[in-house]
């Protein structure tokens, strides 16, 4: 199918800025694999412009297969991290002891991953590139100044490796090829330089640009992944209807699939004999795509996920913005759930309540991590939290039974997290993590909260119409954390600059408490209430006051430092506004005049949105 390119270059301009420029990485691909031996031939043209003001003298290509081999980076981080990875490692008993080996450590010569370049040349002249690992240095013949564009042509073969992590082959699903992190992948380089990580099962990070893919592969097999076919008719399959059988003339043993994605900065793709593929038109313009075994066991569920799936893109187009492509693909992958541009690769086994929160989760990766791009190495908490917001509200919106509060799930995470002396700050790069654990608490729920505790300070209100604004404002440009923290002060008018450097850049806690509730010596004519603020990080303060017969009232406590009020979040209640709590001192207290009733109860944050990793405290009850 062919596709429109006219919207992407409108946003690609539009994000050409003085303060937002963008690298752009225009591939050309043509590769063939070998289905018997798992190895597999390519050759790649890409057309790179530098819109930098920095003359650049070296690039940078990521390697990933190369992870996949006995003594790389990543076999040595899983087998000295505390808590490795359950996928990549097998148990083994040794005695009476149970010990994990890692599977990369065992990987023989024809079951590991390895890429490797040839014949590299810049405008066609040959240039050295040193392979270090999973990165290729590159020392350019020709620096690419400042606006220019250079075109480089390598030859490349790979070997795809038995499927430990996200990619690889014949994974405990059955699937014959899982094709993520496969090409040499440009690194990106930004306002910040060159991020050029080594890759030791973490996160990614990319160059937007135009894909145009040729795949050879024996005709027996069914692919999907990112990009539009382009040649359905000629190699006997359209795309458009549900399982449609490939007729192809027997002599012919290879089919040559021709995909073209706009605007990715990434390229996917698996194939398999047994693939189902389901399509699904919707009325919002996007063709849902579904590649599943035929496996009498799962077909229920994967039809059964199907209108759910279309629902949930339709909330999401709702409440974050419109996706921008016209496809989009799950496709059964075998080990858990990765996001790539315009698909996913999951598992295909479980049950559909969790196929459908799986799902949920990664297609919400098309609008953070797809559409957005943050720097998942750096900032993975904006990409993983935020698309763990959405999750949970579209889960909880898929629900017949509606929870009041989705996001109870990571509060209760990040407070163990936090309580347990291993919380490390969410600036921390994704690689530096001391364990597995700690990393994916903190990107997950602790990263989630950030939006959640938004709306505990600035209002749901405020909090949606900022995730839109950030959507849109923002696309295609690779978002900071001072661009969201700032987009939500455009739209509330509140300063939180406090609030993104205590919640992301430290392990400061939240820790209030009500000290004393009390009768004055006046005769008992008023109630006070004593407040202490423990932990470093401030917060305004919400409380709710039950009384002796049976009604309520709240009272508000700005923050000085945020210089904003928020808005009765329970309208029906009485709400009083009471004088600011200044961070410098760790005590306050008001008084509530006594009418016809006594206090019975009080409540810190009645809400449950405030992140307080010591809750015990938060309640104070007259009996």
């Amino acid at each position: 199918m062919l596709f429109s390119f006219l919207s992407f270059g409108c946003i690609a301009a539009f994000s050409q800025t003085s303060s937002y420029w963008q690298q752009k990485a225009d591939y050309k691909m043509e590769v063939s694999m070998d289905v018997k031996t798992y190895q597999y031939q390519g050759k790649q043209t890409l057309l790179y412009t530098n819109n930098s003001n920095d003359t650049l003298r070296k690039v940078f290509y990521h390697l990933y297969n190369n992870a996949f081999q006995p003594g790389s980076e990543m076999d040595m981080r899983l087998q000295s991290i505390k808590d490795p990875d359950g996928r990549m490692v097998d148990k083994v008993k040794i005695g009476d002891k149970e010990s994990k080996e890692s599977r990369i450590a065992k990987l023989q010569p024809n079951e590991m991953g390895y890429l490797h370049i040839a014949n590299f040349k810049q405008d066609g002249i040959p240039i050295t590139a040193k392979e270090v690992e999973t990165i290729l240095e590159v020392t350019l013949s020709k620096p690419i100044l400042p606006g220019k564009s250079t075109t480089f042509t390598l030859d490349f073969e790979g070997q795809v490796p038995v499927q430990i992590r996200r990619s690889g082959r014949n994974n405990k699903e059955g699937i014959a090829l899982s094709m993520s992190q496969w090409y040499p992948k440009m690194a990106e380089f930004d306002f910040e330089g060159w991020h050029a990580d080594p890759y030791i099962a973490r996160e990614f990070h990319g160059v937007w640009g135009n894909f145009d893919v040729k795949i050879t592969i024996d005709k027996d097999y069914i692919l999907g992944g990112t990009g539009y076919l382009q040649n359905g008719n000629d190699i006997g399959y359209n795309y458009q209807d549900s399982n449609v059988v490939v007729k192809i003339p027997k002599k012919q043993k290879t089919l040559t699939w021709h995909f073209v994605a706009p605007m990715v900065h990434d390229f996917t793709w698996a194939a398999d004999k047994e693939y189902l593929h389901d399509v699904v038109k919707t009325d919002f313009g996007t063709t849902l795509h579904f590649l599943y075994k035929n496996n009498p066991k799962i077909i229920d569920n994967w039809k059964n996920a199907q209108p759910k799936t279309v629902e949930t893109m339709r909330y999401f187009n709702s409440i974050v913005g419109k996706y921008p492509y016209q496809q989009y693909s799950v496709i059964q992958g075998g080990d858990g759930g990765m996001e790539y541009a315009m698909c996913t690769l999951i598992l295909g086994e479980g049950n559909i309540d969790g196929m459908v929160g799986l799902i949920a989760h990664e297609m919400g990766h098309s609008w953070f991590q797809h559409v957005l791009a943050t720097n998942e190495s750096k900032h993975g908490w904006m990409d993983e939290g935020f698309t763990s917001f959405i999750e949970d509200l579209g889960v909880n919106h898929l629900a017949e039974k509606k929870v009041v509060n989705p996001f109870a799930g990571a509060y209760k995470g990040y407070v163990s997290l936090a309580n347990s002396g291993k919380e490390q700050p969410l600036s921390t790069h994704a690689d530096r993590f001391d364990e597995n654990r700690s990393y994916s608490i903190a990107s997950y729920s602790k990263g989630e909260l950030f939006l959640t505790q938004l709306i505990y300070l600035i209002g749901k209100e405020n909090v949606m119409k900022t995730v839109k604004r950030f959507y849109s404002e923002f696309q295609f440009k690779h978002p900071t954390p001072n661009d969201i923290k700032r987009t939500a002060e455009r739209v509330s008018g509140a300063n939180l600059d406090w609030y993104l450097t205590d919640w992301t850049q430290t392990t400061n806690t939240i820790d209030y408490s009500i000290t004393t509730v009390e009768g004055a010596t006046d005769g008992g004519q008023r109630t006070v209430i004593s407040l202490e603020r423990i932990g470093r990080m401030p917060m305004p303060i919400e409380i709710l006051v039950d009384y002796t017969d049976g009604s309520k009232e709240s009272f508000y406590i700005p923050l000085r430092m945020m210089s904003f009020e928020k808005e009765n979040p329970i309208p029906e209640i009485k709400r009083t506004v009471l004088k600011d709590w200044a961070w410098g001192n760790p005590n306050y207290f008001f008084e509530i005049p006594k009418s016809k009733t006594t206090v019975r109860k009080v409540t810190l944050d009645p809400s449950g949105l405030m992140a307080d990793v010591k809750s015990d405290n938060n309640t104070y009850e007259i009996k």
